[in-house]
C-alpha cells in the first residue's frame, strides 16, 4: 500500500448526486456521495453490483450518457476545481491526461477499427504533444510494461486479434500512458490470471511511487483491497454506507453490510476439529432504485434490522475517520461489532 503524500485533497467529491429520467419517472441512482483522495493514496471502492461504484467513476469525469442522466448537485473538485461546472473543452484537457480510468469492458472501450498503437497514441499525441513516431514508440513501452508479449507486433493488431485479458491490458495501457494525477480503475484485473493481475498491482504501486498517483480502485476482490488499498469506501444502493482505513473497515467492520461482506469470503481448509466451513451469502439481493422507499436500504437483508431502519435514512456516525451509516452504530462494542444488539 501506497502513503498518502500530504493531508491536501487532490480530489474531493461532496454531495454528488446523480439521476436519470426514465418512462417510470427520475429516478436517483447516486445520492450524496461522500468522499475524497490523496495524493499517493489507493481508496477501494466496494460493494456489489448494482451499487453505485461504476456510477460514481463515470460522474466524476463527467461520462455520464446526458440524456437521460444528469448530475443533479454536488460537486467533484479536482485540485480545487469543481469539474461539474467546468467547460466540455476543460473536461477533454481533464480526461485521459489529468484522470485517467480503466473501463471493466474493454471489448466495448476499444475501437475495432483502429489499432491498439493507434488508440494509446492519440492520447500521447493530444495531451503529451508526441508526434506519431514518438508517439508509437511510447505505445510500444506502455504496452511491455503491462505484459503483453512481442509488443513491436502487437501494437500493430487490433482489438478483435486479443484475448479478452490481453484487451484489459491494452486499456490499462492507455490509462497510463499520460502519467495521470489520478487513476480510476474499474474492475481493471477482472479478465487476467493471478500472475498478472500481481504484475499489474505492482505497476500501478510504481507509478504511484514515482510521481504520486492516487487510484481509485473498484473492486469486488477483498484480498486487492488487502493488498492494495489505504482507505476502504463501501456503497450500498448509491450511497456511501462505510469509510474508513483498510485497517479499520477490513479489521473491526461497523455496518452489517460490511460485515456480510467480509463474511462471504471463503476459507481454505477445515477447522481443527475436521469439520468443513460453510459459504456465507447475504440473503436477498440489491434492490432497485424504485423498490427503496423511505429508510436504510439495507433493511429487509439485514439480521439487526429495528423498526426504525424502515423510517429513518441513518446517517454516516463513527469516529477516528471510521464511520457507518447505520443506528447502531453507537451501539457497537470498542471493536466496532455488533455483538449484542437487539434486532
Amino acid at each position: 500500500m501506497a502513503a498518502a503524500a500530504n493531508n491536501d485533497a487532490l480530489l474531493k467529491v461532496e454531495n454528488l448526486q446523480v439521476e436519470f429520467r426514465t418512462r417510470r419517472g427520475t429516478a436517483l441512482v447516486l445520492n450524496g456521495v461522500d468522499f475524497e483522495v490523496k495524493p499517493g493514496e489507493t481508496l477501494c471502492v466496494v460493494g456489489e453490483s448494482g451499487c453505485g461504484k461504476s456510477m460514481t467513476a463515470l460522474a466524476l469525469l463527467r461520462l455520464i450518457p446526458s440524456p437521460p442522466g444528469r448530475i443533479r448537485a454536488g460537486r467533484v473538485l479536482f485540485r480545487g476545481e469543481d469539474l461539474v461546472q467546468a467547460s466540455e473543452a476543460r473536461m477533454g484537457e481533464v480526461r485521459g491526461n489529468r484522470i485517467s480510468m480503466i473501463f471493466q469492458e474493454p471489448m466495448t472501450s476499444l475501437n475495432p477499427v483502429y489499432t491498439v498503437g493507434d488508440q494509446i497514441g492519440e492520447s500521447l499525441r493530444v495531451h503529451a504533444g508526441l508526434d506519431r513516431r514518438a508517439a508509437r514508440e511510447r505505445a510500444i513501452e506502455m504496452l511491455r510494461q503491462v505484459g503483453i508479449p512481442a509488443p513491436e507486433r502487437r501494437v500493430d493488431d487490433h482489438p478483435h486479434k486479443m484475448s479478452g485479458g490481453m484487451r484489459q491490458r491494452v486499456m490499462i495501457a492507455m490509462a497510463l500512458a499520460c502519467r495521470p494525477d489520478i487513476l480510476i480503475a474499474d474492475e481493471p484485473t477482472t479478465a487476467l490470471d493471478v500472475t498478472v493481475q500481481a504484475q499489474i498491482f505492482d505497476l500501478l504501486r510504481e507509478l504511484q511511487r514515482e510521481r504520486g498517483t492516487a487510484i481509485v480502485l473498484i473492486t469486488h476482490d477483498m484480498g486487492a483491497v488487502a493488498e492494495m488499498a489505504d482507505r476502504v469506501m463501501v456503497m450500498y444502493a448509491g450511497r456511501v454506507i462505510e469509510q474508513g482505513t483498510t485497517e479499520q473497515v477490513l479489521g473491526a467492520p461497523l455496518h452489517p453490510y460490511t460485515q456480510g461482506l467480509i463474511a462471504c469470503l471463503p476459507e481454505l481448509g477445515s477447522s481443527r476439529d475436521g469439520t468443513r466451513h460453510d459459504l456465507n451469502e447475504i440473503r436477498g439481493v440489491v434492490p432497485s432504485i424504485w423498490e427503496l422507499g423511505s429508510g436504510c436500504a439495507f433493511r429487509e437483508r439485514c439480521p439487526y434490522a429495528m423498526p426504525r431502519c424502515a423510517r429513518d435514512v441513518p446517517p454516516m456516525q463513527g469516529h477516528d475517520g471510521h464511520g457507518a451509516a447505520c443506528w447502531l452504530v453507537p451501539e457497537t462494542t470498542a471493536r466496532g461489532t455488533l455483538q449484542g444488539a437487539v434486532a
